[in-house]
């Protein structure tokens, strides 16, 4: 006979995780606009620009290509102005989300 599994405390558990997931990704797209120097931006203006490259990601396919090579750049340390200091993070890695791995080092990251 099979011992019975407490569930209850298996769901809280999984809550618990998922909260802390979603805070921890919070933080680091907090983090991700501080360090790229938007923060310098009107809550307006960024909220903006992001629901332009939205729309453009939707009609533009090959526009995330070059968002995604501008980005590595940034993570490496050779990015363009704007950027803050040297590594463009304290030498931070880049922010994952969970479900999302960090692209290859080769430059060749899987289309979209």
């Amino acid at each position: 006979m099979r011992k019975p599994v407490a569930l209850d405390g298996q769901i809280k558990a999984l809550r618990e995780k998922a909260v802390a997931i979603e805070e921890r990704q919070k933080t680091q797209f907090g983090e991700l606009v501080m360090a790229s120097g938007a923060d310098a931006m009107t809550l307006e203006a960024l909220a903006g620009a992001l629901l332009a490259a939205v729309k453009q990601a939707s009609e533009k396919p090959e526009a995330v290509a070059r968002w995604a090579e501008a980005g590595e750049a940034f993570f490496r340390g050779d990015s363009k102005p704007g950027a803050r200091g040297k590594g463009n993070g304290a030498g931070h890695a880049p922010p994952e989300t969970p479900g999302h791995e960090a692209p290859a080092a080769t430059g060749n990251s899987p289309a979209p």
